[in-house]
Formats: structure tokens, C-alpha cells, sequence
């Protein structure tokens, strides 16, 4: 990973609100019951226009990937702001329609899904995003020339804080291998292909320019074979802070050096293209925070637990990814500090935070986990047949619920039982 280059001024000293828009928190958890998530809706608006900003010289488009937070609300919000959205299966295209979004303003970026997904997305007016060499032969054999496409590279570059979340390596299962260019290139010609962009995405949480920029070099190196291109997507991957004193993309620094690269570009290939960028854990990671309960505050010999009423089930980065969240006691803020293990209520190995120094918490205290806006809710399940959550999003200084907590009904509500 290229940790070169990085800004220092850009460390990151992390809050820990008791209020979000003037609403408190603790009263929404009398509201609304916890576990609970929250989103703060002006945070969301707020970090489209910061992109949008950091880009003002380049002709932009973003594309907000959908599967980091897919409620539909949320979805609404990013299109009022301004950004269009990247899916990557058949439901969060529907979902994005559900949420206003034209066909026109939706890629659709797959990953050894059906050619029958594919064909009814097309039928939606969904541009797709050709994922694979064999995939490209079906959609050249059905579609020909009369359907618009782009192309997934990979760039073969290892970037991101996490092998799973580091996408454009050789040995990743997305895009096609740049070293296949010559064999993408013949298909094209085979069947007439008319291709209007390339994308690359090399991974979440990566730093620095540089690592843009040499996706970019390889992105450039392809387009320039292409004759018919309208756009060049960058993907997303900027890193949020999570920690206190965590460093963050330096958005400012990637849009000047990114828009540089991509402007000097155009004038090589001959005409203004867009740029397009699929940011997802930037726009809505730090906007969410999932509010929950002590239940038990358990002693052992080597460490003291804290155990919630939350778990894997409802946000499973911590476990799935070695991913650390923030977390605070909102009901004893100036307590004596103490050490934790906070723990989730699954049966399974399911820590949230290991070792972490906190206000002292009792039973009934309420803790707070922040970030937890990116793939919290949108990765949730019924392990141990637990119910899922509410969500409730903060707009212009009041809290609406934007989905109901579920109930034992919804979680039996497909099954169907036999008679023994």
C-alpha cells in the first residue's frame, strides 16, 4: 500500500456529540428504543459538496455507491444534493428508481451475477458495467452496438487498509486484468461494442493522491485506445477518520492532483470527458452513529466486560475486518476511566472495541458507536434470529423514522411450516 506523501494537517480530532442538529440523542433512544441507528442528514449533504468542491475545475459526476447505506431515504437525500448513484445488483437498482433516480443517472457494476440480471437491467435503460471477458461476449452476442457500456479494468495496483476491501490486485475477482487489454480490445471490435467509459476501483481507505493517480496512468494508458469514451470513472476508496487522530483523505490535494492528471488527459485524447467517482464510506460513514444499552457489565480476572444490546448482527466490521469504531458513554460522559471489552450479545466471538479505555458504564448506560453510517445497517442480519434495528435519519433539526425496528412477524413472515 503507498503510504507516501500524506498531510499531517489532515489528523483528525474525532467528536463525541450528546446532541446531533440540536436533537439529543439520549431522547431518541426514549423515542425510538436502541439498538438504534442514526444518521445525520446535513453531515450526508454536507459531504457531496465537499467533493463537489474539491473537483469545481473538473467536469464531475458522483456516482454514490449504493451498497454502503441503501435506505432509500438516505438514497433521496444523495440525488437532492446532487449525485448520482453506482449499484451493484438488480435490488439496489430498484431501489435507487424507488428512490427518484433516473435510469440515466444509475451504473450498474456487477460481479458474476446472471446474464438474466444483466438483460433485465438493460430492459430498465440501465447502463452496465462489463465486468468480466466472457460477460462482455454475452452482452456482444445479444446487444451488439446498441446498447452503451463501460469497462471495469483492473489495474493490478494493491491499495486499501484491508485485503478484503483491496479490489484492483491481480488476484481480485473484479474488473478485467489490464494485461488483457488486446483481448478486450478484440471483443470490442468483434461485436461492434459501443463503449463510453472505463472504471477502475482499486480499493477502500486509501490515503493519498499517488494512488489515484497511478490508477489514473493506467486508466489513461486504455482510454486512449478507445475512440467513442464520455467518461472515466476513478471509482471511490477516500479514507474517513475513525480514531482520534486518525488521518483522513486530503480531499482538497486529490481533487487539484486528480483534476490536473484528467484535464491534461483530455487534451491528449482530443476532447472533454467526465470524471466520474463512486464514493460511498466518505459520504455516509461518519453521518451514522448506532445507539445502544449496556446490558451487563461482567468482571473477570483479566478484563471487564461490557456487553450491549447489539452485536455482529448489526454492524459486523469490527469482526469481519479487524474495523475500529469509536464509542463513548453518552450516559456518563465525565466518569472515571476504565478498561472494557465491549462486547455484542451474539452467540459467537463478537467484539466491538477491545481494551478501550471509557467513562465508566453500568447497566442501562447508554454507549454510542460512531462511524457506523457505511456498511452498518446495509451489511445487518438475523444471526441468532435477532431482529434488526430501527433507523431514524436527522434533517433540519428533527428526527424521522426512516425504517421501522423489525418484529418477530417479519422475521418468520417467508417461512412456510410443515406438518410433521
Amino acid at each position: 500500500m503507498v503510504t507516501c506523501g500524506l498531510n499531517f494537517k489532515n489528523l483528525i480530532a474525532v467528536p463525541n456529540p450528546s446532541h446531533i442538529q440540536g436533537v439529543s440523542i439520549a431522547s431518541l433512544a426514549d423515542q425510538f428504543g436502541t439498538p438504534l441507528y442514526l444518521y445525520d442528514g446535513d453531515k450526508i449533504s454536507s459531504q457531496v459538496k465537499i467533493l463537489q468542491q474539491a473537483f469545481a475545475a473538473t467536469p464531475l459526476k458522483i456516482k454514490y455507491a449504493t451498497k454502503a447505506l441503501s435506505n432509500i431515504n438516505v438514497l433521496k437525500l444523495i440525488r437532492k444534493a446532487g449525485a448520482g448513484v453506482d449499484a451493484v445488483s438488480i435490488e439496489e437498482v430498484k431501489l435507487c428508481m424507488m428512490a427518484g433516480y433516473t435510469a440515466e443517472e444509475i451504473m450498474y457494476t456487477p460481479s458474476g451475477v446472471s446474464f438474466e440480471e444483466i438483460q433485465e437491467a438493460v430492459a430498465m435503460g440501465i447502463m452496465i458495467n462489463l465486468d468480466s471477458m466472457p460477460l462482455m461476449e454475452q452482452f456482444g452476442e445479444k446487444y451488439g452496438n446498441t446498447m452503451p457500456a463501460c469497462i471495469r479494468i483492473n489495474p493490478h495496483i494493491m491499495a486499501g487498509g484491508n485485503l478484503k476491501i483491496s479490489t484492483g490486485h491481480s488476484e481480485s475477482k473484479f474488473g478485467i486484468s489490464i494485461e488483457q487489454l488486446p483481448a478486450i480490445l478484440a471483443i470490442v471490435e468483434k461485436y461492434k461494442l459501443q463503449i463510453v467509459g472505463l472504471h477502475i476501483h482499486t480499493g477502500s481507505d486509501i490515503l493519498d493522491a499517488e494512488v489515484f493517480l497511478k490508477g489514473g496512468n493506467v486508466l489513461f494508458e486504455a482510454a486512449i485506445q478507445f475512440s467513442d469514451l464520455k467518461f472515466l470513472d476513478f471509482g471511490g476508496g477516500f479514507k474517513v477518520a475513525y480514531k482520534p487522530g486518525d488521518i483522513a483523505t486530503d480531499i482538497m490535494e486529490v481533487g487539484k492532483k486528480v483534476g490536473e492528471a484528467f484535464q491534461a488527459f483530455c487534451q491528449r485524447y482530443g476532447r472533454q470527458l467526465e470524471l466520474w467517482l463512486e464514493p460511498g464510506k466518505f459520504l455516509v460513514s461518519e453521518a451514522g452513529y448506532l445507539l445502544v444499552k449496556a446490558n451487563v457489565v461482567k468482571e473477570s480476572p483479566s478484563v471487564t466486560f461490557a456487553g450491549v444490546d447489539t452485536g455482529l448482527n448489526h454492524l459486523i466490521r469490527p469482526m469481519m475486518y479487524d474495523a475500529y469504531h469509536g464509542l463513548y458513554n453518552l450516559s456518563n460522559p465525565d466518569g472515571e476511566k476504565r478498561k472494557y471489552n465491549v462486547v455484542g450479545y451474539i452467540c459467537e466471538t463478537d467484539t466491538i472495541a477491545a481494551h478501550r479505555e471509557l467513562n465508566e458504564i453500568k447497566i442501562g448506560d447508554l454507549l454510542v458507536i460512531k462511524n457506523a453510517g457505511a456498511y452498518g445497517y446495509s451489511m445487518a442480519s438475523n444471526y441468532n434470529s435477532r431482529l434488526r434495528p430501527a433507523e431514524v435519519m436527522i434533517l433540519d433539526g428533527k428526527a424521522h423514522l426512516i425504517r421501522k425496528r423489525e418484529s418477530f412477524e417479519d422475521l418468520i413472515r417467508n417461512q412456510e411450516t410443515l406438518e410433521f
